[in-house]
């Protein structure tokens, strides 16, 4: 029973640690809160049971090509629902550009894929029945590959100390020349495909189902709170907190309770620490 519980904890919380970095590599990048993040790992999830599934294409090169969708829907993203609001002076309004956005991904998903629930197929067939199903450990592996290739890009690539940079402070980036908007935009390219990539190795855990859209964008959004806004460590550890203490109210209380046990803790933390477990206060001149 343990066992069972921090496999599918463990498993089902790196894909909601992966769907909070997406949210915090597209606020770090232009301090919108995009509610797209779960759509992106919806539709990764359903592109890789149409490219695998429904087309015979082989493992690697629908993963290749799903990321490469849901990085092209990011980009969509910031040109249609973040860059306008980025020029007028109520940038609150991405509440409503995004969320009209992610509607409308959800909406074609289930006209063009299907409302019904649909198998996503086995990748590799290790470990059917047991916990140590590749359902369990593939989310695992990606959030851990993810983390690593985030922390080579910042410390080692010039493109990462950019990213950084306008993370940071955006008018100092550009008032140092750096092309704010292209960096913006391959920031949200790359969240894109790390939204695609947990739905893609989340797809056996979780299904091709256009409503994990909105389920994402919730769960996802709850380890960006508790972890600290734009801190990807704080993500990864509260959302693997996240899925081990949701499966174990699954297993004790069940349903609905389940999820009124979750939202209670995140309220009772939220209350004590408002800037999450691993988030700093920020300091605002006077």
């Amino acid at each position: 029973m343990l066992a069972a519980i921090l496999a599918s904890g463990l498993a089902i919380g790196a894909v909601y640690a992966l769907i909070g970095v997406t949210y915090n590599l597209m606020f770090s990048a232009s301090r919108v809160m995009s509610f797209t993040a779960g759509q992106l790992g919806m539709v990764g999830g359903v592109l890789g049971a149409l490219f695998i599934g429904r087309l015979g294409i082989p493992i690697l090169p629908s993963l290749v090509l799903s990321l490469a969708g849901c990085a092209l829907l990011g980009v969509v993203t910031e040109i249609v629902a973040v860059r306008p609001v980025l020029k007028v002076l109520d940038q609150h309004l991405y509440v409503l550009s995004t969320l009209a956005l992610a509607l409308m991904i959800q909406q074609f998903t289930a006209i063009e894929w299907s409302t019904e629930p649909q198998p996503f197929p086995k990748l590799f067939g290790i470990g059917e029945g047991t916990p140590l199903d590749e359902k369990f450990w593939l989310p695992l592996v990606a959030c851990a590959a993810t983390m690593l290739g985030l922390e080579y890009l910042y410390r080692h690539t010039l493109v990462g100390r950019a990213f950084l940079a306008i993370a940071e402070d955006n008018f100092a980036a550009r008032a140092l020349g750096l092309p704010e908007r292209n960096l913006r935009m391959a920031s949200f390219a790359l969240a894109g495909a790390v939204g695609g990539l947990a739905g893609f190795a989340g797809g056996e855990l979780l299904l091709a189902y256009f409503a994990n859209g909105g389920t994402l964008n919730f769960y996802g959004f709850v380890p960006v709170a508790l972890g600290g806004i734009g801190n990807n460590r704080g993500a990864v550890v509260g959302g693997l907190v996240l899925g081990v203490f949701q499966q174990a109210a699954n297993f004790l209380v069940g349903g609905v309770f389940a999820s009124v046990a979750v939202f209670t803790v995140f309220i009772v933390v939220l209350l004590a620490a408002p800037q999450g477990l691993f988030g700093s206060v920020s300091a605002r001149r006077v």
